[in-house]
């Protein structure tokens, strides 16, 4: 589908020189967005920068006001607490609004390590990071988003969560450590989160939406962590099984500008079409908890009794 375009509008992708990041960067850009890549791999950034501008402009079929945007990196690692706060502060010095944010980056599958904070890495980076760099940039959102266009969150999950388990005495995967359960346990994680973040924004009566997209199986450089049989799968018959990069980014893409989701959030999104999450990701008692905790280890201040309450 073709979707409006987006001149005006400021966009943040993590994790967007790679895979599907790259993908959605280089199309919201296309649409007219101002994109903020923000990623860790600072010495690929720059050729990324470069190749979104040149072919986005070289684009014969690109809308003509997708002239206007403007496409940077700012340097991020979500694996530190330190690094996301100074991203956040380096943003707000821009004084652009923000009314879309696709918490995107991620690792999977990797081997047993831990972040500079400390975090089981999975949980870390790919969940914690996003919870922690969401909530700092809530109040520029809300600025942002107004009646009939609401700022929007676009968290990124997968088909592993429906396979996760959420252990709130073990979120660190200390006791017994797979990789393939940790990924699953962080993917599951930003479910809850994001249902749990649309609960708060509806009851702030915020003009910002929050829903979660699964990319389906896409072919990215994700797989490197993965058993040497997979990845040979993946090399010989990817064409047929996996999705492009930028198949996988079709569903962020849709649910960052489609006019049909505008004041429409708390949904899991799968080609681009509504469907049913885990069902223990509907716990609210659940989502309060995890949303608890991840407060807590983040140093962010829990409004949901202020909000939920009232």
């Amino acid at each position: 589908p073709a979707f409006p375009p987006q001149p005006g509008r400021v966009a943040i992708v993590t994790g967007g020189t790679d895979g599907i990041g790259y993908s959605t960067a280089k199309r919201l850009a296309r649409l007219g967005m101002h994109v903020v890549i923000a990623g860790n791999n600072e010495s690929k950034a720059h050729h990324v920068v470069q190749r979104i501008k040149e072919e986005t402009l070289n684009d014969k079929g690109a809308d003509p006001l997708a002239c206007v945007f403007t496409v940077e990196f700012l340097y991020c690692d979500l694996a530190s607490m330190t690094s996301i706060r100074q991203f956040v502060q380096c943003f707000k010095r821009k004084k652009l609004p923000l009314h879309v944010l696709v918490n995107n980056a991620g690792v999977m599958m990797v081997p047993q390590r831990k972040t500079e904070d400390g975090f089981e890495e999975h949980f870390g980076l790919n969940y914690l990071g996003h919870f922690l760099l969401t909530n700092l940039l809530l109040d520029t959102l809300k600025e942002s988003g107004a009646p009939g266009h609401s700022a929007r969150v676009v968290t990124v999950s997968s088909a592993t969560h429906y396979v996760g388990e959420l252990d709130m005495d073990d979120l660190q995967s200390s006791r017994w450590y797979s990789s393939h359960g940790a990924y699953a346990r962080s993917k599951l994680a930003l479910v809850l989160f994001s249902y749990h973040l649309q609960r708060l924004l509806a009851a702030a009566g915020s003009h910002v939406t929050a829903n979660v997209v699964d990319p389906g199986v896409v072919d990215t450089d994700l797989y490197r962590h993965v058993f040497w049989g997979t990845r040979l799968l993946q090399r010989l018959f990817g064409r047929w099984f996996f999705k492009t990069p930028d198949e996988g980014a079709w569903t962020s893409i849709y649910a960052a500008v489609t006019p049909e989701l505008e004041g429409r959030g708390g949904r899991y999104l799968y080609n681009e079409k509504e469907t049913k999450s885990l069902k223990i990701t509907y716990d609210r008692k659940l989502q309060e908890q995890l949303w608890a905790k991840s407060c807590q280890m983040t140093g962010v201040l829990d409004v949901t009794h202020d909000l939920l309450s009232r």
